[in-house]
C-alpha cells in the first residue's frame, strides 16, 4: 500500500506538522510507503528508503498567508494529478489541496471559531481585524467544500466532529473522531530544573503555552486573574514573544515581576516537570497538543469548555470553566490547587493515567487501520461493474475508527 499525506510541514516542533510526523514513521514502520507533499520534511523521515517528498515551495513575495495557501493548494494538487497512480490512498489536512481526499483529518474547524461569540475580528474594526474575518470567511468556505469531497473525515476530538456536522457535512460523509495523540513516556520520564528557565524556586508556578500574537488562546484572561492571587503564584509562558501585546499588559496590571516570559522554549518535557500546574482557557480550540503533554508530565489542568480537549477532562485530574473569559472564576480554580498540595499531586496523578490512553502509536494505529479500509474499499471498487455504490457500502458499514 502507498500513502500520500498532505500538510505543509512535517515535524516534530510543529502541532499538525507532528500529527503527520507520528503517522508517517508509524505507517513506515508498518512497510507502507509514504510519499510528503509537504514545504518541509524532518531530516529524519527523509532517509528512510520508503518516503518520497514532493516538494512544494512557495515563493516569499507572496504578501499574506492566505495566498500562500492557495498557491501551496494549486502547486499540490497539480502535483498530486500528474501522479495519482503512484500512490492508493491520499490523506489530506482540512483545506490544503484541490484534490478529493480519501481522508481529511480536521485539526481546526473556521467556521467554528468564526460562529463563537468569543470571534473578536470583523470587517469594520481596522485592516488588520479586516484581514482577520476575510481569511476566517474565505477558509471557512473552502474546508466545507474540501470536507463535502472527502471519503472520510476524521474529526480530532467530538467537539471538531460537531463543529462539522454544523455546516452541513454528513451523513453521506463519514466522521469518525481519532484524537491527537502524545509521547506519554517521553513527557513522563522528565525531571524539573527551574534554575535552567531561571524561575523563582519557592514559587506556585503556573504554566501557559500557546501563540502569543493572537487573542484566541486567551492569556489576558490569565493575566488579569493573577491580580486575584497571592503574590507567592507565578506564572511561565511559553511562546512566540516578538509581536505580542502581553508583555505590556503585565506592566500596566502590576504583575510583570509574576509573569515570566520564556519564548520558544524547546525542552518542554523539563519545563513542564519544573511547574505545578497547566493553565489554559483558550477561547477556541480543536484539540491542543500542549493539554495532552501537560497532563502526560503529570500536570493538573485548569481549562474551558471552549478548548479543544476540554471534553476528555475529568474532575480527578482537572478544572472545567464554563467560561473562559472570567478572570475571578479562573482565579478561584487555581486557587483550589495552590492551596492543596495533595489534591493538586492527585490530580496530577489522574491526568498521567489518563494521558495513557492518547499516546502516539494509539493514534497512528487508528490512521493505518482506516487507510487500508479504504484501500481494500478500491480494490472492490476496481474489481466489480458498480463500483462508486459498493466502495461507499464498504466505508458506511464498516466499524468506525474510535
Amino acid at each position: 500500500m502507498r500513502v500520500a499525506i498532505v500538510t505543509h510541514v512535517v515535524r516534530h516542533n510543529d502541532g499538525q506538522g507532528r500529527v503527520n510526523h507520528e503517522i508517517a514513521r508509524a505507517a513506515l514502520d508498518d512497510n507502507i510507503g509514504v510519499t510528503l507533499v509537504a514545504s518541509h520534511v524532518a531530516p529524519e523521515l527523509l532517509a528512510h528508503p520508503n518516503v518520497r517528498w514532493a516538494p512544494v515551495k512557495i515563493g516569499r513575495f507572496w504578501p499574506t498567508n492566505l495566498l500562500r495557501q492557495q498557491v501551496f493548494a494549486l502547486k499540490s494538487a497539480l502535483w498530486l494529478r500528474r501522479h495519482r497512480s503512484e500512490y492508493d490512498v491520499l490523506h489530506v489536512n482540512g483545506f490544503i489541496t484541490w484534490m478529493p481526499a480519501d481522508v481529511n483529518t480536521a485539526h481546526f474547524v473556521h467556521s467554528g471559531w468564526f460562529g463563537s461569540k468569543y470571534y473578536p475580528f470583523g470587517l469594520t474594526k481596522g485592516v488588520w481585524s479586516a484581514y482577520q474575518s476575510v481569511y476566517t470567511r474565505v477558509n471557512s468556505w473552502l474546508e466545507r467544500w474540501a470536507y463535502r469531497r472527502s471519503r472520510v473525515i476524521t474529526a480530532v476530538s467530538k467537539k471538531v466532529a460537531d463543529e462539522i456536522r454544523a455546516i452541513g457535512v454528513g451523513p453521506r460523509n463519514r466522521i469518525d473522531v481519532i484524537y491527537n495523540g502524545v509521547d506519554t513516556r517521553g513527557f513522563a520520564a522528565a525531571s524539573g530544573d527551574r534554575a535552567k528557565f531561571d524561575l523563582p524556586p519557592d514559587a506556585f508556578l503556573l504554566l501557559f503555552v500557546g501563540d502569543l500574537r493572537t487573542p484566541r488562546k486567551n492569556l489576558g484572561t490569565v493575566l488579569a486573574a493573577l491580580k486575584h492571587l497571592p503574590e507567592h503564584v507565578h506564572i511561565a509562558v511559553a511562546g512566540y514573544l516578538p509581536g505580542s501585546p502581553y508583555p505590556e499588559e503585565a506592566k500596566a496590571l502590576g504583575i510583570a515581576h509574576r509573569v515570566h516570559f520564556l519564548g520558544l522554549v524547546k525542552e518542554m518535557p523539563v519545563l513542564m516537570h519544573s511547574v505545578d500546574a497547566f493553565v489554559f482557557p483558550s477561547r477556541y480550540e480543536a484539540m491542543s497538543l500542549s493539554l495532552l503533554e501537560a497532563m502526560a508530565a503529570g500536570l493538573p489542568v485548569v481549562t474551558a469548555r471552549t478548548a479543544g480537549g476540554a471534553e476528555i477532562i475529568t474532575p480527578e485530574c482537572g478544572i472545567v470553566l464554563d467560561d473562559p473569559d472570567d478572570p475571578q472564576a479562573l482565579a478561584r480554580a487555581i486557587a483550589t490547587l495552590a492551596d492543596s498540595d495533595d489534591k493538586r499531586r492527585a490530580m496530577g496523578v489522574a491526568a498521567n493515567e489518563l494521558a495513557g490512553d492518547f499516546g502516539w502509536a494509539r493514534m497512528a494505529e487508528q490512521y493505518i487501520a482506516l487507510y487500508r479500509q479504504i484501500a481494500a474499499a478500491s480494490a472492490v471498487d476496481a474489481s466489480v461493474s458498480e463500483p462508486d455504490s459498493l466502495a461507499a457500502n464498504v466505508l458506511v458499514t464498516h466499524k468506525t475508527v474510535k
